[in-house]
């Protein structure tokens, strides 16, 4: 049986908690790369999408946060924010990244090239 190679993970700090809006997003931008929505929960939580829906790639980082979801401004689909799928009826994924908040800074987990 083949041995299966994982991608080395980097944790890179992002912004400060009170960078990211509550009920709002924050966009990294990335050079050659798909940007990165950063969005805040009332109770703190943060959660990081890829910036593009599922159904037409419109910004999700321009859409309505509201509990555990955000609503794409295009056309209304809501997509879970721990998960990145749509919620029913609506299928599909928005990738997901994981996120850590540790003493008021935001830290992303991004795949390497390794």
């Amino acid at each position: 049986m083949a041995a299966v190679m994982e991608r080395p993970i980097t944790w890179l700090r992002v912004c400060g908690l009170d960078d990211v809006p509550v009920l709002g997003a924050r966009v990294l931008k990335r050079e050659g790369a798909d940007d990165i929505a950063l969005f805040r929960t009332t109770d703190d939580r943060v959660f990081a999408l890829r910036d593009r829906c599922p159904h037409k790639g419109g910004p999700l980082s321009q859409g309505i946060v509201a509990g555990d979801t955000v609503t794409c401004p295009l056309h209304g689909w809501n997509i879970a924010l721990a998960s990145g799928e749509a919620c029913a009826p609506d299928v599909g994924c928005a990738h997901r990244f994981d996120v850590r908040v540790e003493n008021g800074e935001v830290w992303i987990a991004l795949e390497g090239d390794g």
